[in-house]
């Protein structure tokens, strides 16, 4: 009797790129999102001398004298396609110049058109040569805590940079350095010095808060404003 060859499981051929397991569910999502976040960089904070180097390869600028200046980072998230950007307005404060980043690449000069200091938000202009690809805002009310978020944003101007964890609390209330934070969500999800201002985003790809502040003490202890307190103050420019 003639015996079936038997075939071993190591000659089963299996999908070669692990982004096809169907729970790396944070993989399309980030593809989804990550053209509609910015990088910022603003000059006139200070910024230490071992990062100027890298500034250089970041911004990739033909001009160096104008990489000596001192300079600081944000993000930002793009809510319209004529180039308008919401961001935090402590990213911007006291700059003489504001330059965006955008996915590909480019890099543009941003005029401020809205900036509160109290509730710490701010509307940035940038002319870009052609329609560009909004978030959509989703409801930081309905958001439960244990909820899956993401983080997008640029931790010392490494763009594009993800972060996940989930909705620790929400409906905080807090004052923090004279400013007024109010619907704030926390989240365990790292937020790092560079990631203010970017989108605290859900499953289905919409903006349920802005990344605003870390404690600096703590492990993994973030907050955003929830998007629903901003929404009053956008409504001109999504």
């Amino acid at each position: 009797m003639r015996r079936k060859k038997l075939t071993s499981v190591a000659h089963h051929r299996y999908p070669a790129k692990s982004s096809l397991h169907p729970y790396n569910f944070f993989v399309p999502l980030v593809d989804q999102v990550k053209d509609s976040v910015v990088s910022i960089i603003t000059e006139g904070s200070p910024v230490s001398s071992d990062l100027k180097q890298f500034i250089n390869q970041l911004l990739d600028s033909q001009n160096p004298n104008e990489l000596l200046k001192e300079r600081s980072f944000g993000s930002g998230f793009i809510i319209h396609p004529e180039g308008y950007i919401l961001t935090s307005e402590h990213v911007i404060n006291k700059s003489k110049k504001i330059l965006v980043k955008t996915w590909n690449g480019r890099v543009y000069q941003a005029q401020p058109v809205v900036y509160d200091s109290n509730r710490d938000y701010a509307i940035l202009k940038i002319a870009a040569e052609r329609k560009l690809r909004p978030l959509p805002l989703g409801s930081s009310r309905t958001t439960q805590v244990g909820e899956w978020v993401i983080g997008i944003g640029a931790p010392l101007g490494l763009e594009n940079s993800v972060t996940a964890g989930i909705i620790s609390a929400k409906n905080r209330r807090l004052h923090v350095a004279k400013r007024i934070y109010e619907e704030v969500l926390q989240t365990d999800a790292a937020i790092n010095p560079g990631n203010s201002g970017g989108p605290l985003i859900n499953l289905h790809g919409e903006v349920i808060g802005m990344n605003a502040f870390i404690i600096q003490s703590s492990q993994c202890l973030g907050f955003a404003i929830g998007i629903d307190a901003l929404k009053p103050y956008l409504r001109d420019f999504y």
